[in-house]
Parts: structure tokens; C-alpha cells; sequence
């Protein structure tokens, strides 16, 4: 197609909406390419910041998807620190917020992300309150644990997910106190279930970690605007000097909504609905990343996945389709992290409720080895703890849906590869 005279918009920053600016280019486009980012910051990589950037391990510059200059460089209209106030369908128009330009796109592309749920309870107006989502973020609370550990402050972390036990651990490292209050009953839950989840009780507990489950954060103590305590609805009280709300993270879809989109069920997850080939309920709009819910043939389900890799491949994956090539978003999701000296590695999709039984390959005791969710001998999901190179067969395993032998599975022995049918 001639696509000189074309413009393409993108709306978020993020590694979704800068990997399509990419692939456009990459793909062969010659058109305007427009990327809105309402940080000031160049689009960056998330998941050093609640490990080794949190740290002081990574440099700014190592997060960034392409250095400052390959924007101009590739003819990409970057758009730093602006957002977009309204959609116009019928005109086919975004416009800006800040200054009210309006934008005529072709095609648009929604990778706005998502954003840190706050905690509803009194106190959290207080300066000592943080969360993490964003480079700013990182680079106060980065500040905030050094200073703990050199004073030997208390951090009251509200959650028990992955940025939640990310800042833990990198918490501990700096020499902070670190006290964990989560509503279920392992960290993790929703994720890993009961009984992997209990592994991540024992390595943040061996740390120093104190973990509180069952319970939740009800009320932040203060004084002259400074945090002095936490309470939880068991009426216990917990030392604090800072609170961390890591309680998960909403699509950001008011951009959407309000331009009359269709929105996935909160029970999937929310977000905006799109179709495999990541297309919203409008054939110009497409979406991706942490924003989008899209229907997995593999799971029988719509997901809406907040890692990494979803955004990583997401982005490309709307940019191909926005130029009408054939494309069906349908990765295996998959993340990982790093806590303390372990790795991990996750593929599939297996909440409680949907497995049958969790098979485990190698030593759990020593962390070193790979889980398997399975379902009427079915794998649905795998996780390699601190045993490396096995993802690639994890996801073929997932994506055959073929019945293993589970006491095959369980044997080390047995090469991996030959599960595979």
C-alpha cells in the first residue's frame, strides 16, 4: 500500500507503544509516526526498577528501549511529558491535553499501561507513602531504602505480589526492616497457588522478613506529616517509618472508555477488549500491552498480562496488524524475577482452581528446579527456579496440549525434549 501520506498515533510510551514505533519503521512504513509518552523520561524497560536499578546495580541509561537519539533518527515524532485528553472517532482526531493541538491518525494504537491501585485507607496522604510504577518512583524509593538501612528504619510493605517481594528483598539488601501484610494466605497466591507460593514465605522469612498473611493494612499512623506506624484489621500495630502500597495495578482505560471502546469483564482482568489480532471494538484503534485483554485461544480465556514480554511482543505484534498484516497475538505469557540468589522463570497460565495437581522436577528443597501445573495430565504452566535454559521446551509442552506421564515429568532423568510430542 502507498502509506507515505498516512499517520499512525500511538498513545503511551511504555516498551508496547516504543516497540511499535519500531517495528512500523522496521516493517517498511513511511508514514507519520506520532508516540505520546506522558512521562518526561525517554520509553524505558520496567523491571529494573524494583530490581537492579532499585539497587543501584543498573544505570538510567541501560533502561531505555533506544537511546535518545533514534527517535530523530528514524523519523518518530516523540512527544515527552503530554497526554491525550480525548479520542474523536468519527473525526478520527486525538487531542492533546496540555495545549489542546488535535491529530488526525489513520490508524491508532492504545499502550497506556497501567497504573500502581491505591490503598483506601486513612493515612495515606502522608510523605513516608509510596508505590512503584514509574522511573520516578524508582529513583525516590531507591533513596528512601538506602536511607532506612543506614538508620535501621522499618518499611511496612502492603502486598505480596512481585513488586511487593522485589522491594523486599532489595529492602533487606540495603539493611532495612521490612515487615510484609498480605490479605491471602501465601504471597503469590493468585499466581502460583498455595503451594509454591509457600516457597516465597520461606526465602523473604530466611531474610529477615517479617510476613503477615490473612490480614490487611486498615490505617497509616502519622505525625507532622511524617509515618510512624501501620495497622492492619487484626489490631495489630507495626512499626513503620515508610509504607509501600504494592497491591496490584489497574488498566489505565478512561482514554478508552470515554471514547465509547469496549472494556473486558473486571473478572478477566478489565482492560481494553481487543480481538487476536490485539483490534478494539473500532477496526482504526488497536491496543497492546498491559492496557489490553485479549481472547487465548491456548487458555479457553481472555487474559490481560501486566509483564514484561507481553509488551515486548504486544507492541510489534499491533504494529503489523495496523498495516494489515496477519497476525495472531497468542504468546504463552511469561515472566520472571530475581529475589535474593533467585531466579525464576514463569510460562502458561494456571490460577488456583484450574490444575489438578503441581508436579515438581528436581530439588524444591535446594530451589533448584521446575514446577509444572498440570490438568488432566495437561501442562498448563511451568516455572524454573534456578535451573536455566529449559523455557523454550516449558512453552512447547504448554502450547501441545499433549498428556505427559507425570512420573516422566518428575524424573529428571528424563530429558525434558522428549515430553515434547
Amino acid at each position: 500500500m502507498v502509506d507515505a501520506d498516512q499517520t499512525f498515533v500511538i498513545v503511551g510510551g511504555g516498551l508496547a507503544g516504543a516497540k511499535a514505533a519500531e517495528t512500523l519503521r522496521a516493517e517498511g512504513f513511511t508514514g507519520r509516526v506520532i508516540l505520546i509518552c506522558d512521562e518526561r523520561d525517554h520509553p524505558y524497560e520496567r523491571p529494573a526498577l524494583s530490581k537492579g536499578y532499585l539497587l543501584g546495580k543498573e544505570g538510567r541509561d541501560s533502561l531505555l528501549v533506544h537511546e535518545p537519539a533514534w527517535y530523530a533518527r528514524h523519523d518518530i515524532e516523540l512527544h515527552l511529558g503530554q497526554t491525550v485528553a480525548a479520542i474523536d472517532r468519527a473525526a478520527r482526531t486525538v487531542r492533546f491535553g496540555e495545549d489542546g493541538t488535535v491529530v488526525r491518525y489513520d490508524k491508532l494504537l492504545l499502550a497506556t499501561g497501567a497504573e500502581p491501585r491505591r490503598l483506601d485507607v486513612p493515612g495515606t496522604d502522608l510523605a513516608g507513602v509510596h508505590h512503584l510504577r514509574r522511573l520516578t518512583h524508582a529513583e525516590r524509593l531507591r533513596g528512601v531504602l538506602a536511607a532506612l538501612g543506614r538508620d535501621n528504619g522499618h518499611l511496612v510493605i502492603a502486598g505480596a505480589g512481585w513488586i511487593g517481594l522485589e522491594v523486599a528483598a532489595a529492602a533487606r539488601q540495603y539493611g532495612a526492616e521490612v515487615t510484609v501484610v498480605e490479605p491471602e494466605p501465601t504471597p503469590l497466591h493468585g499466581v502460583l497457588g498455595p503451594e509454591l507460593g509457600e516457597l516465597f514465605t520461606e526465602l523473604h522469612r530466611e531474610h529477615g522478613v517479617r510476613l503477615h498473611f490473612g490480614v490487611r493494612l486498615t490505617e497509616i499512623v502519622g505525625q507532622d506529616g511524617a509515618v510512624l506506624a501501620a495497622r492492619t484489621d487484626d489490631g495489630e500495630e507495626h512499626p513503620a517509618h515508610s509504607v509501600l502500597a504494592a497491591i496490584g495495578a489497574a488498566p489505565r482505560t478512561a482514554l478508552a472508555e470515554a471514547a465509547g471502546l469496549e472494556l473486558a469483564d473486571p473478572a478477566h482482568g478489565g482492560g481494553i477488549a481487543v480481538d487476536e489480532r490485539l483490534r478494539t471494538s473500532d477496526p482504526d484503534i488497536h491496543a497492546a500491552g498491559d492496557a489490553a485483554s485479549f481472547p487465548h485461544a491456548l487458555f479457553g480465556t481472555r487474559l490481560r498480562v501486566e509483564h514484561w514480554a507481553n509488551a515486548l511482543h504486544g507492541g510489534p505484534a499491533a504494529a503489523r496488524a495496523m498495516l494489515g498484516r496477519d497476525v495472531v497475538h497468542d504468546r504463552v505469557p511469561y515472566f520472571f524475577t530475581d529475589q535474593y540468589d533467585l531466579g525464576m522463570e514463569y510460562s502458561g497460565w494456571a490460577p488456583p482452581g484450574s490444575y489438578d495437581e503441581v508436579v515438581i522436577r528436581g530439588d524444591a528443597g535446594r530451589r533448584e528446579f521446575v514446577a509444572f501445573w498440570v490438568r488432566q495430565g495437561r501442562v498448563l504452566a511451568g516455572m524454573n527456579v534456578n535451573v536455566w535454559d529449559v523455557t523454550d521446551t516449558v512453552q512447547r509442552l504448554i502450547r501441545s496440549r499433549a498428556q505427559v506421564d507425570t512420573e516422566a515429568l518428575a524424573d529428571p532423568h528424563v530429558p525434558l525434549d522428549s515430553l515434547v510430542p
